[in-house]
């Protein structure tokens, strides 16, 4: 019995030996970092908004949820119904996009960081780092005071900073990718995968118990 026990923890460590040490790796970095500079927090301004609900000129109705919003040149409402999202002014109207000047005057305002250049992201792509952010979006490339790169991605219609994305959430999303063992979209926490790693090192972890007792008795 001995025997068989050692050679399953000898085989199943060896077998997921790589796996917890990916484990291991990505849960020192999860540690070492703070998930408010992962998502750039430090380069976000503090809005200061204020809304007048006597400027609303319409009714409505059936809204799911309603917020409000300055986008610099006009206060808005984001209303979401069963229909989906609506971007719409005082009036009632459907607000238009902003220009790619906008945009970047909104990073100016929002962060503190420098703008470069303004691309319109238009189509979904698996483990993007503006995924889960509603389409179409800009996407601003900037800078910050030591010159590192950082893609700023803001909502088209309410100049929302959706994200803002830097080496160090990179690096995240890559260990992350790791830790779930979900290495295309990194989305996903309970694939096969995990589930089978897991296990199998609970399994690795329990042999190994016993026989350490076992040594001793």
């Amino acid at each position: 019995m001995k025997f068989v026990l050692r050679k399953v923890h000898s085989y199943l460590s060896l077998f997921i030996s790589i796996q917890l040490l990916l484990w291991t790796v990505s849960g020192i970095y999860f540690a070492f970092n703070k998930i408010e500079d992962v998502r750039g927090e430090q380069y976000r301004e503090k809005p200061q908004n204020s809304v007048n609900f006597q400027d609303i000129n319409f009714e409505i109705s059936d809204a799911e949820n309603i917020s409000f919003i300055s986008r610099g040149d006009l206060d808005l409402l984001i209303v979401q119904d069963a229909s989906g999202r609506k971007y719409l002014d005082y009036e009632g109207n459907d607000v238009k996009k902003i220009t790619y000047a906008h945009a970047q005057n909104i990073v100016t305002k929002k962060t503190n960081l420098e703008p470069l250049e303004v691309n319109e992201i238009t189509e979904d792509k698996k483990g993007s780092e503006f995924r889960g952010r509603n389409l179409p979006i800009y996407q601003i490339k900037a800078v910050n005071d030591k010159d590192e790169e950082i893609n700023v991605y803001i909502n088209p219609y309410s100049g929302e900073v959706a994200a803002i994305r830097s080496a160090q959430w990179r690096i995240w999303d890559l260990m992350w990718g790791f830790h779930i063992m979900d290495w295309e979209e990194r989305d996903n926490v309970d694939n096969f995968f995990l589930q089978l790693f897991s296990i199998l090192a609970l399994v690795s972890a329990i042999t190994g118990i016993v026989l350490f007792f076992k040594r001793k008795a």
